[in-house]
């Protein structure tokens, strides 16, 4: 894991993911952070990007028109993407899965929970 993108219009909020991700394991990665989904895009289309956490509720672009359009770009296609958010709505999280995340997190993120959704990734 080396290029992550963290997409979350709190500053708070990327710092937390920031550390939660330095605790498990990803201190070495280089981190993009961006205000929005339209920022997170961008700078995923800018580099080979290995991770996106995208909040789901985001000015601009949120984080499911985000996914929509990872999913749709044949140079992101393959890309992980995990929503973090604070609805707790499990038919969104159903839909959001269904649209190619990887996982879906309830806010607060902790590192526990950061670790079981990148799991897949620690040992690359």
């Amino acid at each position: 894991m080396k290029r992550i993108v963290i997409a979350d219009d709190s500053a708070t909020a990327r710092m937390f993911i920031k550390r939660c991700l330095d605790i498990i394991g990803f201190g070495d990665a280089e981190i993009i952070e961006a205000e929005n989904g339209k920022e997170a895009l961008a700078a995923a289309k800018a580099e080979p990007t290995d991770l996106l956490l995208s909040d789901l509720n985001m000015p601009v672009m949120d984080g499911e028109t985000l996914l929509k359009w990872v999913r749709a770009s044949p140079k992101l296609l393959d890309m992980p993407v995990v929503i973090i958010t604070s609805a707790g709505n499990p038919a969104k999280e159903q839909e959001l899965l269904q649209l190619g995340a990887l996982k879906v997190i309830n806010k607060p993120v902790s590192p526990p929970l950061l670790l079981e959704a990148l799991s897949p990734f620690i040992d690359d």
